[in-house]
């Protein structure tokens, strides 16, 4: 996988925008493959589609891609904030590539994939005011310290390319999260995932999962059996091959 744009692409645009959005795109479509199938070669949607940027022929799943110069940070930028919560909802939702390059050389500094299943309306942030010539239209930024590390895949990180054998296995290994298809049934799962994810280690025990009970009581005011709620998810989690018993009471990350 070559890190650097192609910067000859961009030589008869004058506009920095312009210039970014030619090189970022054309690298995607020149470098990366389909996390889903792994097919060799995505297809970039016509400039303007609503949905999406690139898809995949063989197995027709859907990315759109955000790139950023210099550190990506934990705050996205996105469109309309509307439009957002709505795709969401629908079927059609895209995952999404996020792309950050060093402005300086023009090479990827880190690339991921997030998979549209991580996607709640929780992680999209409304801006509290409207373009200056388009007051009432109002946008929005993506938080991604929300979304459980299992859910951001690396292609690269700090330049270092992850092998494609690892990329399909993390990607797959989540899927079981488009079971469900209401989004606040996928609300809790996340958050127990988080909730491991904060403890920072790769073996835990119920009891310190339910040390996160007065958090998720404040998130779930009308749930009056949480810890119930909690085991509940776990036992999803393992019948999922997420997690593992390693023995009574005690948990491991597969």
């Amino acid at each position: 996988m070559n890190l650097s744009f192609d910067v000859k692409l961009a030589d008869r645009y004058t506009s920095p925008s312009q210039k970014a959005k030619i090189l970022t795109e054309s690298w995607v479509n020149s470098q990366i493959y389909c996390p889903n199938c792994g097919y060799i070669d995505l297809n970039k949607y016509k400039n303007n589609k609503p949905v999406a940027d690139f898809y995949c022929s063989n197995c027709k799943e859907d990315y759109e891609l955000k790139s950023k110069k210099d550190k990506m940070g934990n705050r996205i930028l996105d469109g309309a904030y509307g439009t957002m919560v709505e795709r969401l909802k629908s079927e059609n939702n895209p995952s999404f590539f996020f792309l950050n390059y060093n402005i300086k050389n023009y090479e990827v500094q880190n690339f991921i994939v997030i998979p549209k299943h991580f996607f709640t309306p929780e992680i999209i942030i409304k801006r509290n005011q409207g373009l200056p010539d388009r007051p009432n239209y109002i946008m929005c930024s993506i938080n991604l310290s929300l979304i459980p590390q299992s859910g951001k895949i690396f292609y690269i990180k700090d330049k270092k390319i992850e092998s494609k054998e690892k990329i399909l296995a993390n990607w797959h290994k989540t899927l079981f999260l488009r079971e469900s298809k209401k989004i606040e049934l996928r609300g809790w799962i996340l958050d127990i995932m988080n909730c491991i994810d904060k403890l920072g280690k790769k073996e835990f025990s119920l009891n310190e999962i339910y040390n996160f009970e007065n958090i998720l009581s404040k998130k779930y005011p009308e749930n009056k059996h949480v810890k119930d709620k909690i085991r509940q998810q776990l036992q999803f989690l393992r019948d999922k091959g997420y997690l593992e018993f390693s023995s009574r009471g005690n948990y491991r990350l597969t």
